[in-house]
């Protein structure tokens, strides 16, 4: 007992501490205008003097290590301070980057220490955009089955080969890859890569998508030497270090910036295009049960996702990672669905002055939204991991034994 009330004790005073520093730290004019998923970075002083401040102060990566330019903060402070950032309407302008979310908590795990030292600290500061080349053209989710090479040359690998869908490429500084380095086998002929961008021999182009958006890119690598250092993890091991790495993807991060689809409470948008009836009700009965519907399945996946955190503990993600995929992926679509419905005719638009910009952004969400369940592992690729590792099903498409 008396070890719990000093732990309250002391997160009560972290507590004032963050307060202390959000108010002096923060500015103001940025409180409740994160950017949504997707859209491009703000260009403002105040936007720059946040994503200082924050990052000098480790806070950007809370608990990852302070001596790589993290927080160094437990996961109770860390929570603390994701509470105090909510209150004043401040949000992590880096916490979302591939670099934070996928490759820096893998480095830390897979990493050389001359690795974590160069790679860790400049994806804290916000210094380094990160890429991420897995699909190819002809390996999608069957992923194993990726043919970009990289030749043994001495001191360095000689990559070549085409990767798709690698999302910000254009902007990226680094890219983290898996390649072939042996051809006579599948899965324990891959390793994982690290390649700087700007490597002569890399190409880039963007995918234009049905949204009017680019996020996406086509990637070649031609020729591209990349030194022996950049190898993270045994030669022909990338598979394993591969899917630790989607683990931390499909973890649906507290800092996920908001969607056009979240900007308000979708119970207010409703009522502003329907209207109430005579009982302050919607008068369309079955779409009232289905918002009823889906406030409760989010309602259930927001503590799932917090009991999920408290039982992985510091042991990272794990397969049930793929199950808190698959239901957000559904509920994100199933709300744009709801709400653009719920617009009418007023969701349907593309362009023009007769429509309001947020109906156009939900629109565009509702459309880049039918991508969430095939990018990060496609709902049914989850749905195996889910049948074969969580439940422990038999796996049919396994050789039969003699």
């Amino acid at each position: 007992m008396q070890a719990t009330l000093m732990a309250q004790d002391s997160l009560e005073g972290f507590r004032r501490e963050v307060r202390d520093w959000l108010a002096s730290a923060f500015p103001s004019v940025l409180a409740g205008s994160a950017p949504q998923a997707g859209a491009a970075e703000p260009d403002s002083p105040a936007f720059r003097q946040w994503r200082a401040a924050l990052c000098a102060k480790g806070w950007a990566t809370p608990t990852w290590p302070a001596e790589y330019g993290g927080g160094g903060l437990s996961t109770a402070q860390a929570r603390v301070l994701r509470e105090e950032m909510r209150r004043v309407g401040a949000w992590n302008p880096i916490g979302y980057s591939m670099g934070v979310r996928m490759l820096g908590p893998t480095l830390l795990e897979y990493g050389t220490e001359a690795q974590k030292l160069v790679h860790i600290p400049l994806i804290a500061r916000g210094e380094a955009r990160w890429c991420q080349g897995y699909s190819e053209p002809g390996a999608g989710s069957d992923l194993a089955s990726l043919q970009t090479r990289a030749e043994d040359r001495g001191d360095h690998f000689l990559v070549s080969g085409q990767k798709t869908w690698t999302s910000g490429a254009q902007y990226a500084d680094w890219c983290f890859c898996l390649v072939r380095t042996d051809p006579s086998r599948k899965h324990d002929g891959i390793s994982f890569l690290l390649i700087d961008m700007r490597s002569p021999g890399v190409e880039v182009r963007p995918i234009q998508l049905i949204s009017g958006r680019s996020p996406f890119c086509e990637t070649f690598f031609t020729d591209v030497a990349v030194p022996k250092g950049n190898l993270v993890g045994p030669l022909n091991g990338g598979w394993t270090i591969g899917k630790r790495l989607l683990q931390y993807e499909r973890q649906r991060s507290e800092d996920a910036p908001p969607r056009a689809t979240e900007k308000r409470p979708i119970e207010e948008v409703v009522v502003q295009y329907l209207g109430r009836d005579d009982t302050g009700r919607l008068a369309d009965g079955d779409l009232r049960m289905r918002l009823v519907r889906h406030a409760m399945e989010r309602q259930a996946f927001g503590l799932t996702m917090q009991r999920a955190a408290l039982e992985s503990g510091a042991g990272g993600p794990n397969a049930a990672t793929s199950i808190l995929k698959n239901v957000s992926s559904l509920l994100v679509q199933e709300r744009a669905e709801l709400l653009v419905e719920a617009m009418g005719q007023q969701g349907l638009g593309w362009e023009g002055e007769a429509f309001q910009d947020d109906e156009l952004a939900c629109v565009r969400e509702w459309l880049s939204g039918k991508a969430n369940t095939i990018f990060a592992g496609s709902y049914e690729i989850q749905n195996n991991i889910i049948a074969k590792r969580i439940l422990g099903l038999p796996d049919h498409a396994a050789p039969a034994e003699a």
